[in-house]
C-alpha cells in the first residue's frame, strides 16, 4: 500500500478543525473528488485526537462515505489508549515506524491519514510519506494548529492539481527521493 496523507488547509497552512472553516469552499465537485479518493483506501491511520473524533462522529452516520469509513481497516498510533473499539480498528503501541513499515508491504491501493499532525511529522520524519494530498482553502485564519510546526526541510514534487470553482485547490505532490 502507498501511504497518503490527505489534509484540508488554510492558506497560512492551519489544518486545525478544518470542518468548522472549510465547508464554505466545498461544492458537489469536490464530494465527487473526495468520494474517488476515498475509493482507493484500502485502511485509515490515526493519530489518537482524530482517530477519537472520527470514531465517535461515523459509526452512526449512513451513506457512501459512512460506508468507507466504518468497513475499511483502521489503525490508531496511541501511547495511551487501552482499545479501539469502533468497525475493524487496531492500535500501533509499539514500534511506530516499523509497524508503519509492515502495513505498508501488504497489498492494496492507499493507507489514508487524515489529521493527525503530530503524526504526520513522524511520518514525514522517516520518509514514510509516498503522497501528498492537499485541499488548500482561499482563507488565511492567522491562527491555530499547522501541519508542519517544525518539520525538518521536505522536497516535493507537484504530480497533480486542480483549482475548483469555490476557490479550493487541490494538490498532490510525492516527496522527492534521493
Amino acid at each position: 500500500m502507498k501511504l497518503r496523507v490527505s489534509e484540508i488547509v488554510s492558506l497560512d497552512g492551519v489544518m486545525e478543525e478544518p470542518f468548522h472553516w472549510s465547508g464554505s469552499y466545498m461544492d458537489q465537485e469536490i464530494g465527487q473528488e473526495v468520494m474517488r479518493a476515498l475509493s482507493a483506501t484500502d485502511a485509515m491511520l490515526f493519530g489518537r485526537t482524530t482517530y477519537e473524533e472520527m470514531a465517535a462522529a461515523w459509526p452512526n452516520r449512513e451513506g457512501e462515505m459512512a460506508d468507507i469509513f466504518n468497513r475499511v481497516p483502521k489503525y490508531v498510533v496511541s501511547s495511551t489508549l487501552t482499545e479501539a473499539s469502533w468497525n475493524n480498528s487496531h492500535l500501533i503501541t509499539g514500534n511506530i515506524v516499523e509497524e508503519i513499515a509492515k502495513l505498508k508491504t501488504q497489498p492494496g491501493g492507499f493507507l489514508l491519514v487524515q489529521g493527525s499532525a503530530d503524526l504526520v511529522g513522524l511520518l514525514a520524519q522517516h520518509d514514510l510519506i509516498d503522497e501528498y494530498y492537499f485541499s488548500v482553502a482561499p482563507l488565511v485564519l492567522g491562527k491555530g494548529k499547522r501541519l508542519f510546526r517544525e518539520a525538518e526541510q521536505i522536497q516535493l514534487q507537484l504530480r497533480d492539481s486542480h483549482a475548483y470553482q469555490t476557490g479550493m485547490l487541490r494538490l498532490r505532490y510525492e516527496p522527492v527521493r534521493h
